[in-house]
């Protein structure tokens, strides 16, 4: 019997499938304007032959505007039902089925031949359901279309049971780059899983027909048609979102900020961070960092910042995993990562993965685009005080590509507007940027990134300051099977400045700092099964720090030569982390990272008394080691523990508990990390930095999750975090330790956030309440500072507020509000004076006992877009508005200076005024 249908298929089926292809392959032209279905349907069946099938009450509501010449009838049903809920089905006998929410598969069931009959192999119409399959398993399924039932492994009579997995990348249909991120939810299972930073997935399902659902940030959501036979490798493209002015409904699956594990992490595209206003009209995505809950400025102005009681030098900053130490330009006006190159920004205040350490209280981690995969494309722009360029592109077609940008300012006639104290000041940057990604086959993947920046800004004196970053990395991504994966990672850093004097002959001078890093990185992620995911891997850093040169300029200069020893340090780490899924519910991750330091020589340390001040009055004598002695050692284990509990689809409830170490220490009298900062490694006077963090945290989406809302409470404590001695000198010191106290401190807070995603209106609000207190009472130490009890830090700020707004009034308009506030951050105040010995004498308060005013600020901004044609080959946009619009008085900074036998206090307001600005930006 299945022979006779298999002569009829042949002798009936065979030429209509021939007719079909014929048919589908002709070349037509449409043009719709507003179409209804029943246009659509009319005009097509008119120049194809083919007949339409469907339910006119379904496609009510449908209208299709589109122009297309010489595509196929298969091209113009994907471009006319692209981004709706509509499917279309093509048979061989050259009927088409249109059908809302569903997909109708015209393919024979699995067995209905006998399997040592040989199915006929037929040619799958592009786009079509396929309805013949062929014996051999594909190593690869592409899954472009969601119209197309695709199958994993070789077609069996029965499905078996059991389970198998599945793995691949989601990309970006249109230019081949991954998408980060990405969830694909399995409704069927309720399961699910995000792409990591490459894109890449894995799986592990029963047997059987999937249907995926998948979601990314800035992509229009998508599903595929999925029938697993065996392990298999899925890739699936994805298609950029175009905003629509109609609202967006989102279905109420699992999603990411209720379901992930993780607490106190941040997540944000490029697209939202060009829709917050900032300083002289430039996409910052360190500005958009400071308006995230738990997150402070250290100062009007500056891209430093402060994550829930940590100082500025705790944030671990990576771009493409190489560590940024000074993340500004320009004062700190512009942050040193270039908008149009980066993809999105993680940010981890709580639940720090374990493959992350060496800061106290977050990582910042950037990831730039690998480039279009598939053609070349660029974009430009050009501001009041910068222009950028970048352009990226295939090297060979789908395998490598590259993406190279770099920015410049010419700032120079702002400055000479200023008043006359400015008017000879000076002030340049650049910077350059380059990311290569090949991929080797399905299994091998190799990045290489680059990054180099100068900094040069001179105010008003013949003192020059230069500073820069260097870095590279490159990594190799190996994929042993679906379920484990490696990265391994190799890279160079380093982060340099000077300053030098050469007008007076007498008195030139430059002073040169300089840390250097070469790291290397082995992560391993292993899916065990759908219960647990395993991730371990070694990582290990090599430091060489010079504090500090100070060589005269010139034949006549009187300057005398002075050098601080460099130093040389080890660390590395080993850790281990499970993430389980208790129940559908219930998920638990858990780990632990052990590190190790060692303070390696050439080196001389000095020793002091025991059980006495460290000053030196005290200092008995000095130990010489010899290059690569191990002189100090440093270590312990890192807990890394979180949990989250779903108590319905759109609630749910997390904790975790962290603890860290930080081997290296920032010496600044600044709460900005500034050109002139100097760090220090940890040695056998001073010890590493220790910290450890409870955290709760309810998160609530409503109304179709197009809301989320989120409040999270934290408390923190910290051990050996350095403070000052008062009259510290930090430059060229010798024995810093003696001027350095050795403090332990507490931190805690409370952070709330609103987040409107979808619609005309959208963005967030944000409010933090944190405190953070430090004390000194050891009386060894020499010095009790306020008589031993706690103080603020200062960068104790303990209210913070942010507004967020953004409103779309077409696709080429749209408006964007920020409003921040803040408390002033403490200092020190001289309050009297007195005589004595002769001369003058000050009395200053308690430290840090006064504030500054408190800074308030709002931005406006207006985005015009040009037109969306399709065709075009440029497109261009204006960005314009005004930073500080109200005209605040905010502090950039604050000093005093004896005047006339007086100590004065003054305040230093660099954007007193509104600052309008104007950004002309290209694509192409």
């Amino acid at each position: 019997m299945n022979k006779l249908y298999l002569f009829l298929y042949i002798l009936i089926g065979m030429p209509l499938l021939g007719l079909a292809q014929q048919s589908d392959n002709k070349l037509i032209d449409v043009n719709f304007q507003q179409a209804t279905i029943s246009q659509l349907v009319t005009n097509l069946e008119s120049k194809t032959g083919y007949y339409f099938y469907y339910d006119p009450s379904k496609f009510d509501s449908l209208r299709v505007t589109l122009q297309l010449n010489q595509v196929t009838l298969n091209a113009v049903l994907d471009a006319a039902f692209k981004g709706t809920p509509y499917n279309f089905t093509i048979t061989p006998q050259l009927q088409i089925f249109l059908t809302k929410d569903v997909v109708i598969r015209t393919q024979l069931a699995p067995g209905f031949f006998d399997q040592k009959t040989t199915s006929p192999v037929t040619k799958q119409i592009s786009g079509a359901t396929d309805y013949t399959s062929t014996l051999t398993e594909k190593k690869v399924v592409e899954a472009t279309s969601e119209n197309k039932t695709y199958e994993i492994g070789i077609r069996t009579n029965t499905v078996k049971a059991g389970q198998v997995t599945l793995a691949g990348y989601v990309r970006d249909s249109k230019s081949g780059e991954p998408v980060i991120g990405a969830s694909i939810y399995i409704p069927a299972t309720k399961t699910g899983v995000a792409t990591d930073q490459f894109g890449y997935y894995s799986l592990t399902l029963p047997r059987g027909s999937h249907t995926f659902i998948i979601r990314g940030l800035g992509m229009r959501d998508t599903r595929r048609q999925v029938i697993l036979y065996s392990n298999g490798r899925l890739n699936i493209d994805m298609q950029e979102q175009i905003t629509s002015l109609r609202e967006v409904k989102i279905l109420a699956e699992k999603i990411a900020n209720v379901r992930s594990v993780e607490m106190g992490v941040n997540k944000i595209d490029i697209t939202s961070i060009r829709q917050v206003p900032a300083v002289f009209g430039e996409a910052d995505v360190l500005r958009v960092v400071l308006t995230l809950p738990g997150v402070q400025t250290v100062g009007e102005a500056s891209t430093g910042f402060n994550v829930r009681g940590g100082s500025a030098d705790q944030n671990l900053i990576l771009l493409n995993d190489a560590t940024i130490y000074n993340p500004s330009h320009f004062f700190g006006f512009f942050s040193a990562f270039d908008p149009d190159i980066v993809k999105d920004i993680e940010l981890y205040k709580s639940s720090i993965p374990e493959k992350f350490g060496g800061r106290l209280s977050s990582i910042l981690d950037v990831n730039n685009r690998e480039g279009n995969k598939k053609k070349y494309t660029g974009s430009a722009g050009i501001g009041l005080l910068t222009s950028r360029f970048n352009i990226e592109g295939p090297i060979d077609s789908n395998k490598t590509s590259f993406i190279f940008g770099g920015r410049t300012t010419y700032a120079n006639w702002l400055l000479k507007t200023l008043p006359d104290q400015y008017k000879n000041s000076r002030a340049n940057f650049y910077d350059l940027s380059l990311n290569v990604s090949h991929q080797i086959n399905e299994r091998n993947n190799l990045y290489f990134s680059g990054y180099y920046s100068n900094d040069g800004f001179r105010l008003n004196s013949d003192t020059s300051y230069k500073y820069g970053n260097r870095n590279f990395s490159a990594k190799w991504k190996h994929s042993f099977n679906n379920k484990l994966y490696s990265v391994i990672t190799g890279g160079f850093d380093r982060y340099q400045y000077s300053v030098g004097a050469d007008a007076n002959p007498v008195n030139a001078y430059k002073f040169d700092f300089n840390i250097n890093q070469i790291n290397f990185k082995a992560d391993f992620s292993y899916f065990i099964n759908p219960k647990h995911t395993l991730s371990f891997g070694v990582n290990s850093q090599r430091y060489k720090l010079n504090p500090g040169t100070n060589l005269p300029v010139g034949n006549e200069s009187l300057t005398l030569a002075e050098t601080v020893p460099a130093e040389q340090a080890l660390e590395s780490a080993l850790y281990l982390g499970d993430k389980y899924n208790v129940t559908s519910n219930l998920t638990v991750s858990a780990g632990v990272r052990f590190s190790l330091y060692n303070y390696l020589g050439p080196q001389t340390v000095n020793n002091y008394a025991a059980g006495l001040p460290k000053t030196t009055v005290n200092l008995l004598d000095s130990t010489t080691y010899s290059g690569g002695k191990f002189i100090k050692t440093y270590g312990g284990p890192e807990i890394r523990v979180s949990a989250r509990y779903i108590i319905t689809d759109n609630f749910s409830v997390k904790a975790g508990y962290n603890t860290l170490r930080q081997y290296i220490h920032l010496l600044s009298n600044t709460t900005a990390i500034s050109p002139t900062d100097v760090w220090k490694l940890s040695d056998p006077n001073i010890k590493p930095q220790f910290g450890d963090q409870i955290s709760l945290g309810l998160y609530k989406n409503f109304q179709s999750n197009t809301i989320e809302t989120s409040v999270e409470v934290y408390y923190k404590r910290l051990k050996n975090y350095l403070d000052y001695r008062s009259g510290a000198v930090l430059i060229l010191n010798q024995n810093i330790e003696t001027d350095v106290l050795s403090t332990r401190g507490k931190a805690y807070g409370a952070e709330f956030l609103l987040k409107k995603n979808a619609g005309k209106l959208n963005g967030w609000v944000s409010y933090t309440y944190s405190r953070t207190f430090l004390k000194q009472d050891d009386l060894n130490a020499g010095e009790l500072i306020n008589g031993g009890a706690y103080y603020p830090a200062n960068y104790d700020k303990p209210h913070s507020f942010n507004f967020i707004g953004n409103y779309r009034f077409t696709h080429r308009y749209s408006v964007s509000l920020n409003t921040v506030y803040s408390t002033g951050r403490p200092l020190t105040l001289p309050i009297g004076r007195f005589y004595y010995a002769g001369g003058e004498r000050v009395v200053y308060s308690d430290r840090n006992q006064y504030r500054i005013s408190d800074i308030f600020r709002t931005d406006f901004s207006v985005i015009i877009d040009g037109n969306h044609r399709l065709k075009q080959r440029f497109h261009n946009s204006f960005t314009f508005g005004v930073y500080n619009i109200t005209g605040r008085n905010n502090a950039y900074s604050t000093y005093f200076t004896q005047e006339g036998g007086r100590i004065n206090g003054y305040s230093l307001s660099i954007f007193a005024n509104p600052i309008p600005f104007v950004n002309y930006n290209i694509r192409f």
